[in-house]
């Protein structure tokens, strides 16, 4: 599972922590130190277009790696970005002809004198980043369909003036309304025929999906294989048949390259265990066997030690309708030495959370094991983390993995040290309540957040248990395990942010100014400022918007006769105001009670109730209000990174001596030299 960021960061003036280690700006010396050169305060700005804003990030620490870390660091990177194509055909099945030929004509272009006005390069330019930002031609949240501000005629212009070919079927597919919704999460209607995500053919269907892996049985039904995670569904000649993603199988001649790259990072492992790791993840990708998926997730979430780790595969399931099918993603990262010793004391605290939790007894885990939280630096990312990314993961995602050997927990340091530092407060401003609210942001906000992280991610995703008999979340819950189960861990950690443990823990020096300040953050962003993502009229389709809504949605109602949140009208302006905190945290108490118990016992009728009474639906007097109120601040609402570039440096013999790193100047140079050198799958259809 991985966490979202809240509005990208943008709406809040410090939505989570800063990196543990600062990023100091050292005055470099001469050597006769008669002149002092001032470095050149980096840049975390890249550009902004339509609703995006493009940032960068550094990796803090990267010079006090060893020479064979930073080779490890290198490597997976390299393989991380060998797959990059695969996401971008997971997502739609036109996406990389549509890409490769808009590409062709941007590079073209330049050396072609046109008419811009008529051939409105501008929307042209603007909607191709957008797709690049997207991993596609439909939005990266919103999952609609990116409309683009050019005519049929002046594509077809641009593609003639540069020699591009793109087939019909492709060239049709930007500007009809078929396939408007990558991921349709509506209820009633056919989830899987309704989205264009390219996890199944066109022609099948929710029931087609439920009645072939009903048919399936694991082994060893006390530890359930995944299937379907890792295979496209398609039905041919009226027989339903999976495509495996392997060496040889679908998305091959990529996976091959993964495999090269991960053959060398074994070769620099840091110890056995990380070793032995990489060896089962390269076996899945040449088999494509589930139960060395399996296999795998053990052994790599057995695998803590060393300073470097990664998240590599076919993984979160948050893109398939039905809660089966894994995009490509990966996340290369650096131990946070300082900031991860900080926060150990939650993992080493896990059972005590669990056992003072609200959950019914018999859905309490009676033995936490192997829960491990780390801060952590990112060096690299790709496939379905890039160039939107999470803040915060945690993994393995099958139940009986995390009952049994237990799961790892990290944040993403940099990357929320880059948004922090990044951001603006004009928002905050205009959507706080009172300026009691808005100090208490100021003071406690970044903190708050970055335990809520924590909680989410450590004791959240790992607490709980299923009932004896009941199958995985997605075959009992099916449309709405996600957000439910995000939901879930959001609960956990706004539970015991109001809570004494964490001071007595010595995390905080008050806990209550501390969770009054995340129970504001909270409830103003699930009823109000995450609205700003949506078009007026829009449902909220997102998993994490639906999840922090629902839960937001929910207290509201249920604390209306004690008043516990205030609806506030002044100036012709909308508040929320908590006016009990003591009984807000037992409501949340008792809707992580009922999440659990929904999820314990499969209970699809009341998570159906649960997500569409609360979670979908806006209303639509405060949404417009929001958009119109959030017209004065330019910043735009999403946000997301290019990579550092690691540049390796070879002695004659052909060995790397010394891995730089560099930054790039612009999102599209990143894109097209992404596009150039990892362009793997020409072939795919």
């Amino acid at each position: 599972m991985k966490l979202k960021s809240i509005l990208g960061i943008a709406l809040m003036t410090t939505v989570l922590f800063s990196c543990g280690n600062s990023i100091k700006n050292i005055n470099p010396k001469t050597e006769d130190k008669t002149e002092v050169a001032e470095a050149k305060p980096f840049s975390y700005n890249v550009e902004e277009f339509a609703d995006i804003k493009v940032l960068r990030y550094q990796i803090p620490g990267w010079k006090n790696l060893t020479l064979k870390e930073q080779k490890l660091v290198y490597y997976l990177t390299q393989a991380g970005l060998a797959g990059r194509d695969i996401m971008w055909d997971q997502n739609y099945r036109h996406n990389l002809k549509i890409r490769k030929a808009l590409e062709n004509v941007y590079t073209n272009y330049k050396n072609y004198k046109g008419n811009e006005e008529l051939d409105n390069w501008g929307a042209f330019t603007t909607y191709l980043k957008r797709v690049w930002f997207s991993n596609g031609i439909h939005h990266h949240y919103s999952n609609d369909k990116i409309k683009p501000e050019f005519t049929k005629i002046q594509l077809s212009e641009l593609l003639k003036r540069t020699n591009t070919e793109l087939d019909q079927e492709a060239f049709d597919a930007i500007f009809s309304d078929e396939d408007s919704k990558k991921v349709n999460q509506a209820k009633g209607v056919d989830n899987v025929a309704l989205s264009a995500i390219n996890f199944y053919g066109p022609n099948v269907t929710n029931k087609d999906v439920e009645s072939f892996y009903k048919k399936m049985t694991s082994p060893n039904p006390e530890k359930p294989l995944s299937y379907g995670l890792n295979s496209q569904l398609v039905k041919e000649d009226g027989v339903l048949k999976e495509r495996v993603y392997k060496s040889g199988g679908l998305y091959g001649a990529a996976i091959d390259e993964i495999i090269k790259w991960l053959e060398l990072a074994k070769g620099v492992a840091e110890n056995e265990a990380q070793g032995n790791a990489l060896g089962l993840l390269i076996k899945y990708y040449q088999t494509g066997d589930l139960q060395t998926w399996d296999d795998y997730n053990v052994a790599w979430t057995a695998a803590t030690d060393g300073n470097i780790d990664y998240i590599n595969s076919f993984i979160e399931v948050y893109n398939d309708p039905l809660g089966y099918r894994g995009s490509y993603e990966t996340i290369v990262q650096i131990k946070d030495f300082d900031m991860s010793q900080k926060m150990a004391v939650l993992s080493e605290n896990a059972q005590w959370f669990e056992d003072n939790s609200p959950l019914l007894d018999a859905h309490k885990k009676k033995n936490v094991v192997g829960v491990t939280y780390k801060v952590v630096n990112v060096a690299g990312e790709a496939g379905d983390a890039s160039p939107s990314t999470p803040i915060g993961v945690n993994l393995p995602n099958a139940n009986w993995i995390r009952a049994a050997v237990g799961s790892k927990s990290v944040s993403l340091g940099n990357i929320i040290h880059a948004y922090n530092n990044a951001g603006s407060t004009g928002r905050l401003k205009e959507f706080v309540h009172d300026e009691d609210e808005l100090k208490l942001e100021e003071e406690f906000g970044q903190l708050a957040d970055k335990l809520h992280t924590a909680l989410h991610e450590v004791i959240g995703h790992a607490s709980g248990q299923l009932n004896p008999g009941v199958g995985e979340t997605k075959e009992t819950l099916k449309n709405y395990a996600s957000t439910l189960e995000e939901g879930r861990a959001d609960l956990v950690g706004l539970y015991y942010l109001y809570d004494s443990k964490l001071q007595d823990l010595g995390l905080v020096k008050d806990w209550k100014k501390v969770g009054m300040a995340a129970y504001d953050g909270y409830i103003r962003n699930g009823l109000m400022t995450q609205l700003i993502r949506l078009n007026l009229g829009d449902d909220v389709e997102e998993a994490h918007m639906r999840n922090r809504q629902w839960v937001s949605a929910w207290a509201f109602e249920k604390g209306q006769a004690d008043n516990v949140i205030e609806k506030v009208t002044r100036d012709g302006k909308t508040y929320f105001n908590i006016n009990d905190y003591d009984k807000l945290h037992e409501l949340f108490g008792q809707l992580l009670r009922e999440t659990q118990r929904i999820k314990s016992e499969g209970d699809f009728k009341a998570v159906e109730d649960l997500v569409e009474g609360y979670g979908v639906k806006v209303d639509q007097a405060i949404h417009a209000e929001v958009l119109e109120r959030n017209k004065q601040f330019p910043s735009p609402p999403y946000s997301g990174f290019v990579n550092p570039v690691l540049v390796p440096e070879t002695n004659d013999a052909g060995e790397i001596t010394k891995i730089k790193v560099t930054q790039p100047d612009a999102f599209d140079e990143q894109m097209l030299n992404y596009s150039k050198h990892y362009n793997f799958l020409p072939e795919v259809n």
